[in-house]
C-alpha cells in the first residue's frame, strides 16, 4: 500500500523539531517495509525546520483561513505603494500591524494545545512576526508560509520594491521677479523716452529730469542683470549639491547591494551547512542506533557466556569431586577389605 505523503506531511511538519528526525526516519521506515521504496527516498530528503518555521507552519496547517488573509492584504499594499497613495498606505499598514499580531497571538494559541511543547516564554515570536511580515512584502516567502513546510525563518527589509524618489530643482521667485523688473524696466523706459519727448518740445528745465529718469532705467536694467546671474549661479550651486547627493546616493545604493548579495551568498552558505550538518546528525543517529542494538546484541551474549561459563564451573567442581572420590578409594583398598571383614 502506498505511503499519503500530504497526510504524512502535515503530521511531521507539526511535529516539533527536537522530534522531527525520529518521526521521520521512523515513516521512512515504514516506507519501506511497505515496499515504497521512492517515497522512502523523498521522505528522508525532508528537512528538519526551526522552531520559528514550525511555529508558522503550525499556523498554516492549523488555520489556513488565517494565513490566506495575508495574500490580499499584501495585493493591497503594494498597490498602494506603486500608485504612491500615502493615506491608504497607511491604512493598510495599520491593518498589516493588527493582523501579524493576530496571528502571533494565535501561535500562542496553538502551541498551547501541544503536549511538551516549549513554554511561551522560550518561543522565538519575533521571528515569527518577521516571517508574517516577510510573507506580506515576498510572494515567493508567501507561498512558502501556505504551503506548512517553510524550514526557516525569513527576514525581510522593508516593504516591496522602493519607487525611485522624484527630485524637483526649486529655484525660488528670482527668475519671476527679475521677468516683473524687466517689464517694469521696459515701462520705464518708455515713460522716460516720453518724458524726452515732452522735454524736447518744452524748455530745458523739462530735459534734466528727463536725462535723470534715463540714468534710473539703465541702473534698474543693470541691477536687474546682476540679480539674474546671481540667480543663475544660485541655480548651478543648487544643482551641484544635487549632483553630489545623488553621486554619493548612488555610491550608498551600490555599496547596500554587494551587502545584500554578500549576505545573501552567507545565507544561502549557512543553509548548505546546516541542511549536511543535519544530513550527519540523521546518519550519525542511525549509526547510534546501529551500535546501541549491536551493544544490546553483546550484552545478551555476554550475560549467555557468564551463565554457560557459571555452570560449567559447577559442572567442573562436580566432576572433580568425584574423581577426588574415586582416587580416594583405590588408594586405600584394605579399607575396603577391613570392611568385608
Amino acid at each position: 500500500m502506498a505511503v499519503d505523503e500530504s497526510t504524512l506531511a502535515r503530521q511531521l511538519y507539526r511535529t516539533p523539531p527536537d522530534r522531527f528526525v525520529a518521526a521521520r526516519d521512523a515513516a521512512v521506515a515504514e516506507a519501506r517495509r511497505v515496499g515504497d521504496v521512492a517515497t522512502a527516498r523523498r521522505i528522508a530528503g525532508w528537512k528538519r525546520p526551526t522552531v520559528a518555521a514550525w511555529l508558522v507552519n503550525l499556523l498554516a496547517l492549523d488555520r489556513p483561513e488565517l494565513v490566506a488573509d495575508l495574500g490580499p492584504l499584501a495585493e493591497a499594499l503594494r498597490t498602494a505603494q506603486r500608485d504612491l497613495e500615502g493615506a491608504r498606505l497607511r491604512e493598510l499598514s495599520a491593518q498589516r500591524r493588527e493582523l501579524v499580531a493576530a496571528l502571533v497571538t494565535e501561535v500562542r494559541r496553538i502551541v498551547a494545545d501541544i503536549p511538551d511543547a516549549p513554554p511561551a516564554t522560550r518561543l522565538p515570536l519575533a521571528e515569527v512576526e518577521a516571517t508574517l511580515h516577510a510573507a506580506l512584502a515576498d510572494t515567493g516567502v508567501a507561498g512558502q508560509v501556505r504551503s506548512g513546510r517553510l524550514l526557516r525563518a525569513v527576514h525581510h527589509s522593508g516593504f516591496g520594491e522602493v519607487p525611485r524618489p522624484q527630485l524637483r530643482l526649486v529655484t525660488g521667485g528670482v527668475a519671476e521677479e527679475a521677468t516683473g523688473g524687466r517689464a517694469a524696466a521696459g515701462g520705464g523706459a518708455r515713460a522716460a523716452g516720453g518724458g524726452t519727448a515732452a522735454g524736447g518740445a518744452g524748455t530745458a528745465a523739462g530735459r534734466v529730469p528727463a536725462r535723470e529718469a534715463d540714468r534710473g532705467g539703465a541702473r534698474r536694467a543693470r541691477d536687474e542683470r546682476v540679480a539674474a546671474r546671481a540667480a543663475q549661479a544660485e541655480r548651478a550651486r543648487r544643482r551641484r549639491a544635487l549632483d553630489r547627493e545623488l553621486a554619493a546616493a548612488r555610491a550608498a545604493q551600490r555599496q547596500a547591494e554587494q551587502d545584500l548579495d554578500g549576505a545573501a551568498t552567507a545565507e544561502r552558505a549557512g543553509a548548505d551547512a546546516l541542511d549536511r550538518i543535519e544530513g550527519e546528525l540523521a546518519e550519525l543517529e542511525r549509526r547510534r542506533a546501529a551500535a546501541e542494538q549491536e551493544l544490546s546484541r553483546a550484552k545478551l551474549a555476554r550475560r549467555a557466556a557468564e551463565r554457560a561459563l557459571t555452570a560449567a564451573r559447577r559442572r567442573t567442581g562436580e566432576v572433580e569431586g568425584v574423581i577426588e572420590a574415586a582416587d580416594a578409594e583405590e588408594a586405600d583398598p584394605t579399607a575396603d577389605a577391613e570392611g568385608a571383614d
